[in-house]
């Protein structure tokens, strides 16, 4: 597929401050590109599914299952949203993504390579940041009713997971355990920096 626009995700764990710190790049960035915000479990049927009727359930889901439906929803997602603001030519900043399913069905015991698979016809980002703050710390700024994930020791594999990416450089690390300004400048400056790489090389 041919696209015009740059994909820029951002991850991290439930209360690291991803949304907000999503909305404030959108908003910052929209200054000089034409900018498009999502996030995953998507809008769509399959993510709205999953909100409402597995992540604050008592149990989770068997994981292949969640794995599953995690894949599907992203292909839909990919579909109805992320394709057509790329071949727009826009900037599209996705709160969550791939390594979301990695790290979350990854340290429950899936293969991660199984979950390559059955994303495989996920498109890949071109850029994929990580908003990192302790387990402990994510866990204390949560004050709504906490999803089947959000326990200490989930969050405390998810983020061993998510720094092994770090580790091979397929994740970039930001650190998320600051002011909300400081951290919205930290990363903004990230985005630019890698923004202007990408310029150098031709790849946008």
């Amino acid at each position: 597929m041919v696209k015009n626009g740059i994909f820029i995700v951002l991850e991290g764990l439930d209360g690291s401050g991803k949304t907000t710190q999503a909305k404030i790049l959108a908003q910052r960035l929209s200054e000089s590109y034409s900018t498009y915000l999502t996030a995953e479990p998507s809008c769509g049927k399959i993510g709205t599914f999953i909100r409402e009727c597995c992540l604050y359930e008592q149990m989770r889901l068997p994981i292949e299952a969640e794995a599953l439906l995690f894949a599907a929803d992203r292909i839909e997602h990919m579909q109805a949203e992320l394709k057509p603001a790329l071949e727009q030519g826009k900037l599209v900043i996705c709160d969550r993504y791939l390594y979301s399913s990695l790290a979350y069905q990854g340290n429950s015991g899936l293969s991660l390579d199984w979950i390559k698979t059955i994303n495989a016809r996920a498109l890949q980002p071109d850029f994929s940041v990580f908003l990192d703050v302790p387990p402990e710390r994510v866990l204390e700024r949560l004050r709504r009713k906490k999803s089947v994930m959000e326990t200490l020791e989930v969050q405390r594999r998810v983020r061993e997971v998510y720094l092994k990416f770090v580790a091979k450089g397929e994740l970039i690390r930001v650190d998320g355990d600051k002011s909300r300004e400081v951290v919205a400048d930290g990363l903004y400056a990230k985005v630019l920096e890698m923004l202007r790489c990408a310029k150098r090389l031709g790849c946008s």
